[in-house]
């Protein structure tokens, strides 16, 4: 399946080229960031079409998924 993936903040060296993924049927959000190298710890929120996820969300084809890091700042 392709997955629409965008990595924010400092994870978006780990976005996709051309911010498209494939990954089998039936995978999660956990297999995407394995996949991308990007380490659980790392991803604060996980977004899937727009809706806060978790890493056992399984994906879809033509899924938008959003990676976000925790922020600090102030």
């Amino acid at each position: 399946m392709r997955l629409n993936v965008k990595c924010f903040a400092t994870l978006a060296e780990k976005s996709p080229p051309g911010g498209v993924c494939e990954l089998p049927e039936g995978a999660d959000a956990a297999r995407l960031m394995l996949t991308l190298g990007v380490p659980a710890a790392e991803v604060k929120l996980i977004f899937i079409n727009g809706v806060a996820a978790e890493p056992d969300a399984v994906l879809h084809d033509g899924d938008r998924v959003g990676l976000f890091p925790a922020v600090g700042g102030g």
